[in-house]
């Protein structure tokens, strides 16, 4: 039940265009003592059908300006390549607490950043 929970809120975090991943991944390895890169594949998992219904319902209310997605698509593709390999190398307490330290990062900045 705990899991339905978890994917429940982490889902409506994701499709606000927050990230689930920033309450599945700590959920994952707190809640369930999944290592980190465990649960970071999890979150990529769990991350392709939320992106796809995304993807759909963006490009039919003509959300998606193709000029700029391509060259962000491709750059994002090779950064996840390098990214996976960098994180199966990293010591899962080490990257337990990068992770902890970018939400933290991303948190604050949200926090600061002015509203229009």
């Amino acid at each position: 039940m705990i899991l339905a929970i978890i994917g429940f809120f982490s889902g409506i975090i994701g499709g606000m265009g927050i990230g689930g991943g920033a309450i599945l991944i700590p959920a994952l390895v707190i809640l369930h003592g999944i290592e980190q890169q465990d649960a970071q594949g999890v979150n990529l998992i769990v991350f392709l059908p939320i992106a796809i219904t995304a993807l759909f319902i963006h490009h039919k209310n003509g959300n998606i300006e193709f000029s700029y997605a391509k060259p962000i698509i491709f750059i994002g593709i090779i950064g996840s390549i390098v990214g996976s390999f960098i994180a199966l190398k990293i010591d899962p307490t080490s990257l337990r607490k990068l992770f902890g330290f970018f939400l933290l990062f991303i948190g604050v900045y949200e926090l600061f950043q002015k509203k229009e």
